[in-house]
């Protein structure tokens, strides 16, 4: 929320795009990859992976209902979505094609996947938390309610904690370079949405009090 309206002169055309374009390139990324593992499920390994792959396909629609939700009021802004939404979709394309890291299966793959299963649910929890207020846009609402309960008892952003750690478990399960660096570009691109968020948030006294007690993203750190 960079606390700048859109401006009246400002394309609404193109901005409604943005999401749908997102959602489409996660979607077409993840079912290569799922193409790729498939061709090669005689192997556990590439079993796993495209089992991954399903596993995550499943997370983009679990969102569905919420990513296509019009916005209860105009979007503050845009920059951030293009850049959290584009870096999310970079990872899964960086995951799920780039350089496969196991020759064979071994127990070590549990650990990402506890990570990921993790992330979503934390996720879906935050959101189902937050309800109506929640919004894949940055809005300013007449309406709004500090949320204390759930997750948000512990952190003020868990919904953003979820999707970093979906992510993580992700990266760490199909381990290569690319998906390394593009999950710190991811974490940054949340950093700078919970930033940007923060300045339309603690406009609200109630939020003001409530950030003084807890930590945006992962207590002890940050």
């Amino acid at each position: 929320m960079s606390g700048t309206p859109l401006s009246p002169a400002t394309p609404r055309a193109w901005t409604g795009y943005i999401i749908p374009v997102l959602f489409l390139a996660a979607v077409t990324a993840n079912v290569a990859g799922l193409v790729v593992h498939l061709g090669q499920a005689a192997e556990p390994a590439h079993l796993a992976a495209a089992v991954f792959a399903v596993a995550n396909l499943a997370w983009v629609g679990l969102e569905t209902p919420v990513t296509f939700r019009r916005p209860s009021a105009p979007p503050r802004e845009v920059a951030t979505l293009l850049f959290y939404g584009g870096a999310r979709v970079a990872v899964i394309a960086a995951a799920f094609l780039g350089p496969f890291p196991w020759q064979r299966l071994t127990p070590l793959a549990v650990l990402p996947a506890l990570l990921f299963v993790s992330g979503v649910a934390l996720r879906q929890i935050a959101m189902r938390t937050l309800g109506q207020f929640y919004s894949h846009h940055v809005i300013r609402r007449d309406d709004h309610v500090i949320v204390r309960t759930g997750p948000y008892r512990v952190v003020r952003h868990p919904a953003y904690a979820g999707m970093l750690l979906g992510h993580t478990g992700l990266v760490l399960f199909f381990l290569n370079p690319f998906s390394v660096a593009l999950l710190v570009v991811l974490a940054l691109a949340i950093a700078r949405r919970i930033h940007v968020e923060e300045r339309e948030l603690l406009a609200i006294p109630a939020y003001r009090d409530y950030a003084t007690g807890h930590p945006r993203l992962v207590p002890g750190l940050w």
